[in-house]
């Protein structure tokens, strides 16, 4: 954050036009939020004494800073929190995807460029627009790139309200958005937090494939589909495989069924539209693609980040899951051998499932 001074401008009508420049900018929407996030530290640390973490240790390490805004930006009194929605369009629907198992189910907010990238660059710009009317001062803009509790903020300021799958949810556009922050030590007014309005509604508590949803509010992230296929660096706890079905790249289910995603927005942010036809690949096309297939052309995704060793991982959990074919069993047992241990033993567990399948379908006939 820049060591910088600036006159008093005057802050109301700056904060009218950073929500005219942020639509401008594509994004939805723009709450401002204060730094009391002492309730929420409180919820964090219970989690992680829970060990519900799993292995993200950065979660504990940086849990102090994490629900302290000044502590991470000294000089911090506000943070600009903004929305961007993703849900792309023109995707095959997710419903008919889950329910081919031959096909990779990957989450919809991965399907296009990784948004991290997007998502700073428009808050860049934001914050620029901001410095050019009321001179330096000082700024940090975060997307999901340090410890910053992203839905607590959003939620102080208006943007939605924490759901019981734990994600933010906002009653004109569901829950399929980015959300990015600018912390900042200008004194803006704050935009008032909004009413909960999940009711009785228990869908996404239902939906879950792995009951990592405990209870309502409450998520054990070593039991999330998302954390499993993404978070984990090791094997796949063995109970929990055919639990995942054929997502192999994050899950969408407690989001599918929410009744407010029925106001999700489609995307027009070109960046996010679906690229190399993730939103209908079959598992063993994407089984099949070399270290060097999966770096040119995850380049600019989200994916590339869990590299191609936890990506043969997850797809062989999805093929051992899909039903009794022999060109799944034909490439489970072409990377039968494979370099990595963690995929032979994956691979070893899939072509254990297809044999079981396959012996039944004998049985049966």
């Amino acid at each position: 954050m820049r060591e910088v001074t600036h006159d008093g401008p005057d802050l109301t009508t700056l904060a009218d036009d950073i929500r005219a420049w942020a639509l401008e900018l594509g994004f939805a929407d723009i709450g401002i939020a204060d730094t009391a996030l002492s309730d929420e530290e409180a919820r964090l640390l219970a989690w992680l004494d829970a060990g519900r973490h799993g292995n993200m240790d950065y979660m504990a390490r940086h849990a102090a800073i994490r629900a302290r805004p000044d502590a991470l930006v000294p000089g911090t009194l506000r943070v600009i929190t903004a929305r961007l929605d993703y849900f792309p369009a023109g995707a095959r629907t997710a419903d008919e995807i889950l329910a081919d198992s031959s096909k990779a189910y990957v989450s919809r907010y991965a399907l296009g460029r990784d948004y991290h990238k997007v998502l700073r660059d428009r808050l860049q710009r934001l914050a620029q627009r901001m410095e050019q009317t009321v001179g330096p001062f000082r700024y940090r803009v975060f997307t999901d790139s340090a410890p910053v509790m992203e839905v607590a903020l959003a939620e102080k300021s208006g943007l939605g309200w924490r759901g019981k799958h734990t994600l933010l949810l906002n009653r004109d556009a569901g829950s399929f958005f980015f959300l990015g922050e600018i912390y900042t030590d200008l004194a803006l007014p704050l935009t008032a937090p909004t009413t909960a309005h999940c009711g009785t509604c228990h869908a996404c508590l239902d939906a879950c494939p792995t009951g990592a949803i405990v209870a309502p509010y409450e998520l054990d992230a070593r039991r999330c589909i998302s954390y499993l296929t993404i978070e984990l660096k090791g094997s796949i706890p063995v109970h929990l495989r055919s639990l995942i079905g054929n997502r192999v790249y994050g899950c969408d289910d407690c989001q599918l069924v929410c009744p407010w995603n029925r106001y999700a927005h489609v995307t027009d942010t070109p960046d996010f539209a679906v690229r190399n036809g993730l939103d209908d690949a079959s598992l063993t096309a994407l089984f099949a693609w070399s270290a060097s297939e999966f770096e040119e052309r995850m380049r600019g995704s989200a994916i590339r980040r869990i590299g191609h060793e936890r990506w043969l991982r997850n797809l062989a959990v999805g093929l051992g899951n899909a039903g009794h074919d022999a060109e799944i069993v034909g490439a489970l047992e072409a990377r039968r051998d494979d370099p990595s241990a963690m995929v032979r033993e994956h691979v070893a567990w899939a072509l254990e499932q297809q044999a079981a399948k396959g012996a039944g379908a004998f049985a049966a006939s």
